[in-house]
């Protein structure tokens, strides 16, 4: 199966919050199974602005970086994640960069990894695995 990973969890892993050591363990068992986690390119941007705004460039730019590092394949978002994206948006009420998170678990029938209780609305129609 399938885990995508949205800004949240990564955002947990990169902060070393509470919940970063599941993170870690499904970023080592991606590794050994070549298994990787999936993002969109718009949850990325939301952790790269996340890092811009609160941090400035050069962190922004050291973290895009260790990104890179990680065992995580970024998908671009296509017409088909985007009109399933617009279709979590219209209906519930989670914010727009979620949607995205929520449509790629939808259309690989994968599991969502996050912390980020906005997704409770979600546990109906997408598998989530909660961080903490």
């Amino acid at each position: 199966m399938k885990r995508i990973l949205d800004a949240h969890g990564l955002l947990v892993f990169l902060e070393k919050e509470a919940g970063f050591e599941k993170v870690e363990s499904l970023f080592v068992s991606a590794v050994e199974k070549d298994n990787y986690l999936l993002m969109t390119t718009v949850n990325f941007g939301e952790v790269y602005y996340i890092v811009l705004r609160e941090c400035g460039q050069e962190k922004a730019h050291e973290i895009e970086k260790i990104i890179k590092t990680l065992p995580i394949d970024i998908i671009d978002v296509d017409i088909q994640l985007a009109k399933e994206a617009a279709r979590f948006k219209a209906t519930k009420k989670i914010s727009y960069a979620d949607c995205f998170a929520a449509a790629l678990a939808k259309l690989h029938r994968g599991e969502l990894l996050t912390g980020d209780k906005e997704f409770k609305i979600l546990q109906d129609e997408i598998k989530i695995s909660w961080i903490v």
